[in-house]
């Protein structure tokens, strides 16, 4: 080295702190790139996105080349350095050029690119790539020895190596869909989480309760039924033989039209055109009872507990209505459960659904126990109130104001606004 010049050795060092730079910006833009938007890319036919996604099937290839690089220019640079400090300051010189290095390296060739490639890692990554194939393949057979014994390492420790990456599961896409933020309108991201949040909700929080459900009774007079046919607004009935748990079919109300006006109409026509009734299982989630109506090609089931008892009606529409919200403009306003009040409180119905209630009020009173309003007042009082009773469940003022047959029929409920005093 004495016959090279200072000069020739300045400028050397020079470029490979820039080539440490290079490796160690590469490093971190590879591995900071979104999986998912690279995979985009790279099905969009975007030839770079195409040319990573190869590279980062095997990391610890990717790795290995980059740091063997990274090292060789760090410990050429330490030499070239150190050469540099004996010629100008002698034996001194080499404590000198090691603080100065090191604090060199650390700043333009570790901090700087490294935090460069974190803010933009596919401005790094995409035009790396084209440097670290071909290094790949040049010094492959050192990538492979230095691999084969970090893996074999990793082995001993227990540690195995997977080339699977592993997609998001539902929490971790839940983040996604909320940091998303501006880039995705409001309402599709209110979808989304709704979605997700179908594998979280079963069919026993948004049936029609047995008490509310509205069928054909088919030992009625034919008179009642032809009438209730005419004025029904429901598109779909259950018909059954004196009790619901006797359901012998379900009858779309279009397909009436076909025998209403027939001379000759009977109870039997009004069978004949009824289809199978569909029952699920209370406890179904709404995801896998969504899946079910579109194998079964049905939009309405009839919930039955495990003694085979119907509890309810549940249809495809409401399962649609978790998802998209609902179909009314104002639903506190058409109800026929929830009455709002001139002081700002409303009559609810005791057996309304606390889903129901919060969905239309926008309001969170606990979802976790009784599915009613009726039931969560029982449960908060432990016992069944016979005269009027306020009580309090979180910020909700709730009092009874009718009761029969042990259930409550009506209770005024209000939300309490909290406001803190401040001190005089």
């Amino acid at each position: 080295m004495n016959e090279v010049s200072l000069t020739a050795l300045g400028i050397t060092l020079f470029f490979l702190i820039l080539l440490s730079g290079f490796f160690s910006s590469s490093e971190t833009g590879m591995m900071s790139l979104n999986r998912y938007r690279l995979r985009h890319l790279s099905k969009s036919g975007n030839k770079q996105a195409k040319r990573i996604e190869a590279l980062l099937r095997r990391p610890d290839r990717l790795i290995g080349v980059i740091l063997i690089g990274n090292n060789f220019v760090n410990i050429l640079a330490s030499s070239i350095a150190t050469i540099i400090a004996l010629r100008l300051m002698g034996d001194n010189g080499i404590a000198w050029a090691t603080a100065i290095l090191t604090l060199v390296i650390l700043i333009f060739a570790e901090v700087t690119p490294k935090t460069l490639a974190v803010l933009h890692p596919e401005r790094i990554a995409f035009p790396a790539s084209y440097v670290l194939i071909p290094l790949l393949k040049i010094f492959y057979p050192l990538v492979w020895l230095v691999n084969g014994v970090s893996n074999s390492l990793l082995r001993m420790i227990g540690v195995k190596r997977s080339n699977t990456h592993k997609g998001l599961n539902s929490e971790e896409l839940r983040s996604v869909v909320y940091e998303a933020g501006s880039r995705m309108p409001s309402e599709h991201q209110r979808m989304l989480l709704n979605i997700l949040d179908l594998e979280k909700i079963s069919i026993d929080d948004i049936m029609i309760p047995r008490n509310e459900v509205v069928g054909i009774n088919i030992d009625d007079s034919l008179g009642d039924i032809v009438k209730q046919l005419k004025s029904t607004q429901h598109t779909r009935m259950p018909v059954f033989k004196g009790e619901l748990n006797r359901t012998i079919g379900i009858l779309h109300v279009r397909n009436s039209t076909r025998f209403m006006d027939a001379p000759d109409l009977n109870k039997a026509m009004i069978l004949q055109h009824s289809g199978d009734p569909y029952f699920v299982l209370e406890g179904t989630t709404l995801n896998k009872q969504l899946l079910d109506f579109q194998q079964n090609k049905r939009r309405i089931g009839l919930v039955v507990d495990e003694y085979g008892e119907v509890q309810g009606i549940v249809t495809l529409e409401d399962i649609l209505e978790e998802i998209v919200g609902e179909f009314t403009t104002d639903m506190a306003a058409t109800s026929k459960d929830i009455h709002p009040q001139e002081d700002g409180s409303y009559l609810i119905d005791g057996t309304a659904t606390i889903r129901e209630i919060n969905r239309a009020l926008s309001w969170d009173i606990p979802l976790a126990g009784p599915k009613t309003l009726n039931g969560i007042i029982i449960e908060a009082l432990e016992s069944i109130p016979e005269n009027s009773v306020c009580t309090q469940i979180g910020d909700y003022r709730i009092e009874t104001l009718h009761t029969k047959k042990n259930i409550v029929k009506t209770a005024r409920v209000s939300r309490v606004s909290v406001k803190k005093k401040k001190a005089s």
